[in-house]
């Protein structure tokens, strides 16, 4: 016996999946406005429902509930900036460390303070909010420190450092980071960017090449 498939549906041109698409993305949206502005803890269902334009249902056919979407946007962010590090670093693999480092850096940081609702999510709404968010957290650190601990060991075999483990220096060196950047959010971006980037660049130029 041969069944018969249901015809897709379609509303206005547009199929039921591209409409659900277009829903999650207005989600999407609609967390990064509210969270990045009034905050992830102030922000509800019903509030990020009404900004979206969609029903609490249509919510929970994209995600389990507000974390779901957290984790998310700041996966959307965190995966933007270090491609962009990585990218930056291509071609420059045997340039001196001071450059590489530099636009690693600069790649990195100008991707999280684009706007300034990714810099509020990236490094201050993502933090302590519950177990499952913080193991996303700290899944992405891990990544980036991998990424770090490269680079010292690139530096290494350049003769630019001597042999070391990287790892505490990476993790030292992302609280620096966090810390810095969410000083340089909070007062207003008063600093230019240019010299955020330049004091980080120094800092882990500094780290990298101390005596082991």
């Amino acid at each position: 016996m041969t069944g018969t498939r249901a015809p897709r549906r379609h509303y206005g041109g547009r199929s039921d999946a591209q409409r659900r698409a277009e829903r999650h993305e207005r989600l999407m949206e609609a967390g990064l406005d509210l969270f990045g502005t009034e905050g992830y803890a102030a922000t509800s269902i019903e509030r990020l429902c009404a900004t979206a334009s969609v029903s609490t249902r249509n919510f929970y056919e994209e995600f389990p509930g507000r974390e779901a979407l957290l984790i998310a946007l700041h996966e959307r962010i965190t995966q933007q900036a270090l491609k962009n590090a990585t990218d930056a670093l291509a071609g420059f693999e045997d340039r001196p460390i001071r450059e590489r480092i530099e636009r690693m850096m600069r790649a990195y940081i100008t991707t999280t303070s684009s706007d300034p609702k990714w810099t509020r999510l990236a490094y201050v709404e993502v933090v302590g909010v519950s177990t499952a968010v913080e193991q996303h957290r700290l899944m992405w650190r891990e990544r980036i420190i991998e990424f770090l601990v490269a680079e010292g060991d690139r530096a290494v075999r350049r003769g630019e450092a001597e042999p070391r483990d990287f790892h505490l220096t990476a993790v030292a060196f992302i609280g620096a980071v966090n810390e810095l950047v969410y000083y340089w959010s909070v007062h207003n971006r008063e600093t230019p960017l240019d010299d955020l980037c330049a004091e980080l660049t120094r800092l882990a130029i500094a780290a990298i090449t101390a005596p082991a």
